[in-house]
């Protein structure tokens, strides 16, 4: 399980940690950079696929053109935090995660840099060149698994195409490997055998870090049918006839969704129906107990939007880690409660993460006390560029307040946990003066 991660020079980020629980809330005003928060997941699992800086950062592209990764969200100068009022900005950024892994508790770093033409004491380079890993570290308490090092600039004269890479828990003497990919997902070549690092724990950590999920359901792709087969829920609900059906085929599981759409709409549901066209694809129906039905075409975004977040969660092979943007989007303020309730539970349930972003005060009512111990707001400070990220239960009175009248719904809506956050960032200085 994913216990934090640290976000230093990245973005509007100067040195900050989130810290990440079973279910994980974010929240803050728009444009704090709780979607940067989001990106800084992305990049990670950019590396646990495999794919090179200039991909993760830029954007894959697979045979015939198709793009099968999206960019960092961003224009590429701005992954690196940048530094009113000069401008100059750093030269790189690093982010780090904390695992728990059967009891194991590893560490993993990367530190990402620029080639930089012109002087490299200057921080204002003439040109600025592809990005490159500057360090790399894999840790557990016990000591270092790997750790790669490279020069501390890079210049076009003098690339430093390479890392002194060291394997720290093995007999392995260190060799060198390739700048322009993380080590972690990278053939590397001691001697004159290509591998990959095979110890328990980078294998370990390259399996978390590829099953991270970013949805984003868009009732226009729900509602579109699917080819039978096609199992896998896409980032954007594609495919959520087949996917449903394939839990439908369980009677308990078949159920258990009906129950919950149940909750959530005034629909008496009874169960669902998949039928097919004459190409063979597969749509969706949802049938009440009165034989009433209710295509997916006429179905709410809300209900289609809920349907996915289920479909999710209680398939068969469900991802170790789900990213979601505003979660509550399309759900009735009443019914908000259901959402965190199923999130809590498929949590616990199946040993998943799920982290999400909100906007709605409703939500945080509800939220059960591990919930709370996992909320966070971003908050980016009065006459600063940079955000902070703060646990709501560290801010003063939370505790207390979250039981008063409102709770926590309240204290979001009258903005009180960045009016709390600014406040204690800055009481050293409200002392001195």
């Amino acid at each position: 399980m994913i216990t934090s991660i640290r976000l230093v020079n990245f973005k509007n980020f100067a040195d900050e940690t989130l810290r990440v629980g079973p279910f994980t809330i974010i929240v803050g005003a728009n444009a704090s950079g709780k979607s940067n928060v989001r990106d800084a997941f992305r990049f990670l699992h950019g590396i646990g696929r495999g794919y090179t800086l200039a991909e993760i950062i830029g954007g894959k592209y697979g045979p015939g053109g198709q793009r099968e990764w999206e960019p960092i969200r961003g224009a590429t100068n701005e992954i690196v935090r940048q530094s009113p009022p000069s401008g100059r900005g750093e030269s790189s950024f690093s982010l780090e995660v904390e695992l728990n892994l059967n009891g194991t508790q590893l560490r993993y770093s990367i530190t990402v840099g620029r080639f930089m033409e012109g002087d490299p004491d200057s921080n204002i380079p003439d040109e600025l060149g592809p990005f490159r890993v500057r360090e790399e570290k894999l840790r557990t308490e016990s000591g270092v698994v790997y750790i790669a090092s490279g020069p501390g600039y890079y210049t076009a004269s003098h690339p430093h195409d390479s890392l002194s890479v060291t394997v720290k828990e093995s007999s392995e003497p260190e060799f060198q490997a390739a700048t322009d990919q993380p080590v972690l997902t990278q053939y590397v070549m001691p001697g004159r055998t290509r591998r990959f690092l095979n110890d328990q724990h980078s294998t370990a950590l390259r399996s978390v870090l590829a099953d991270i999920r970013f949805l984003d359901p868009l009732p226009e792709r729900m509602r579109e049918p699917s080819f039978p087969g096609a199992t896998v829920l896409g980032d954007f609900g594609d495919n959520l006839p087949t996917a449903l059906q394939e839990i439908r085929a369980d009677a308990e599981q078949a159920e258990t969704l009906a129950s919950w759409v149940r909750e959530l709409t005034p629909m008496d549901v009874d169960d669902f129906e998949f039928p097919l066209d004459p190409s063979g694809r597969v749509h969706l129906t949802i049938r009440e107990k009165n034989d009433k039905k209710v295509s997916a075409y006429s179905a709410s975004d809300g209900t289609l939007r809920f349907l996915a977040v289920l479909t999710a969660l209680l398939g068969k092979n469900p991802a170790g880690v789900y990213f979601f943007e505003e979660i509550d989007t399309g759900i009735h303020p009443a019914r908000q409660w259901l959402v965190l309730e199923l999130i809590e539970k498929q949590a616990a349930k199946r040993g998943i993460q799920v982290i999400t972003t909100t906007h709605s005060p409703d939500m945080l009512t509800f939220v059960n006390d591990d919930t709370f111990e996992h909320l966070s707001v971003v908050c980016r400070l009065e006459d600063s560029h940079d955000a902070v990220i703060r646990p709501v239960a560290q801010l003063p009175n939370a505790r207390d307040l979250r039981t008063s009248q409102g709770g926590l719904g309240r204290l979001l809506a009258e903005n009180w946990m960045e009016t709390a956050l600014t406040f204690t960032e800055g009481k050293d200085e409200d002392h001195e003066r």
